[in-house]
């Protein structure tokens, strides 16, 4: 058995465009706005930055689950994810992280909610600091997260991937757009 290290990824174009998904042997790790040409290289600086040690292979076989899944988000037949991830930030970061996964489908919270949510009623901007870093959109649904006044926010792949995807959720009149 080799103990050589790899990093998975492959294109998946969805709905709201193309998407790169990156995964360790442990479970998605990434999923980047974007195909293959126009990710790799801030995939490969991020796997670097976050001290991920494997080589790049591009292979969709360990994706297929994954592909699967996101299908049946994007055609309105599933509501959560039940994948592996393998999750690489700080342990604040975890923590929103794993916060944005509470957000029921269809649904909005504020920063302050979150803050709120983990026990740090004061750490909004570092809720925001934490979900701009959200290696997993979608997956981990960082855009349910709005604007305190109901607004829609930043998001990593613009407001208009955010916008649909509430608008898919059935969110969107819930909040402005």
């Amino acid at each position: 058995m080799s103990d050589k290290k790899y990093i998975y990824y492959t294109d998946y174009h969805s709905a709201i465009g193309p998407l790169t998904v990156a995964a360790t042997q442990k479970g998605i790790c990434a999923v980047q706005f974007g195909d293959k040409t126009q990710t790799l290289p801030s995939l490969k600086a991020w796997s670097k930055k976050q001290h991920i040690p494997g080589h790049m292979v591009e292979d969709k076989a360990p994706f297929m689950e994954a592909v699967y899944q996101l299908e049946e988000y994007f055609s309105h037949h599933r509501q959560t994810f039940d994948l592996p991830f393998d999750l690489y930030g700080t342990s604040f970061q975890k923590v929103v992280w794993n916060a944005l996964s509470d957000i029921p489908y269809g649904e909005t919270r504020s920063y302050k909610q979150i803050a709120a949510a983990i026990g740090a009623p004061k750490a909004v901007r570092a809720i925001g600091g934490a979900n701009n870093k959200n290696p997993l959109p979608i997956l981990l649904p960082c855009h349910r997260v709005i604007g305190n006044n109901g607004n829609m926010v930043g998001y990593g792949g613009g407001i208009d991937k955010k916008v649909y995807l509430l608008r898919l959720e059935g969110a969107i009149s819930k909040v402005s757009s």
